[in-house]
C-alpha cells in the first residue's frame, strides 16, 4: 500500500512535469490555423478550359435573356449555365483534369464583359475532388483577363489568389473557345 505522503510526492512530481511540458509548450509561439491546418502553400495550376455552345454535346446553354439581349452588341443580358471540360493542354482530345461548372453572364452593355461564377471541379491526380471557386469580371476581348479565385475545397480548402485567363482558340461562327487558364492559390 502506498502512504499518503507517498502519493502526495508522486501527484507533486506529475504536477511538475506537466507544468514544465506546459512551459515548453508555450515557449513555442503557434499559429492557431498551423495547428490546425498545417503551414500555407502556394500553387500555381495550368489548364486549359473548353466551352462548347454547338454541336451534338454543349457544355456551355443558355438559360436566361433580357428582350434587349438580341439587339446588343455586347449580348448584355445573356445567362450561359456551363460544365466545361478542363483539360492539361489546349486540345479536346488532352488529358481530362476536370470540369468548370458555374454560370457567366453578359454583365456590360458598352464592351463584352462577363461576370464568371465558376468552380473549377478537379477529378484527377493530386487534386482529385478538390475545387477552386472564381468569381469575378471578365473582358473578354482583353489579351490577359484576371479573376480572383475566392476560396475552394478539399486540398483548397481557405484558398484565395488569382486566376489568369487568356483566349487560345475562338470560332467566331459557333462562339466555341478554347481558353488557358493559369490559376495561382494560397491554400493549407
Amino acid at each position: 500500500m502506498i502512504s499518503t505522503s507517498h502519493s502526495s510526492s508522486i501527484l507533486f512530481s506529475f504536477f511538475l512535469i506537466l507544468l514544465f511540458f506546459s512551459f515548453v509548450v508555450a515557449g513555442k509561439r503557434h499559429d492557431s490555423s498551423d495547428l490546425l491546418l498545417g503551414k500555407e502553400k502556394m500553387s500555381h495550376l495550368r489548364f486549359y478550359w473548353h466551352d462548347v455552345l454547338g454541336g451534338r454535346n454543349p457544355t456551355a446553354v443558355q438559360v436566361a435573356s433580357a428582350p434587349m439581349t438580341n439587339n446588343s452588341p455586347t449580348g448584355f443580358g445573356m445567362l450561359m449555365m456551363i460544365d466545361d471540360m478542363l483539360t492539361e493542354g489546349p486540345k479536346p482530345t488532352s488529358k481530362l483534369l476536370g470540369r468548370a461548372q458555374g454560370f457567366y453572364g453578359s454583365a456590360s452593355q458598352e464592351i463584352v464583359g462577363l461576370i464568371m461564377a465558376m468552380n473549377f471541379a478537379f477529378m484527377d491526380g493530386k487534386y482529385n475532388g478538390s475545387t477552386l471557386t472564381v468569381l469575378g469580371r471578365n473582358t473578354v476581348l482583353s489579351d490577359v483577363r484576371e479573376m480572383p479565385v475566392i476560396g475552394g475545397s478539399g486540398l483548397f480548402r481557405f484558398a484565395r489568389g488569382y486566376a489568369h485567363a487568356r483566349t487560345n482558340w475562338f470560332d467566331p461562327k459557333t462562339g466555341d473557345a478554347i481558353v488557358e487558364y493559369n490559376v495561382h492559390v494560397i491554400h493549407y
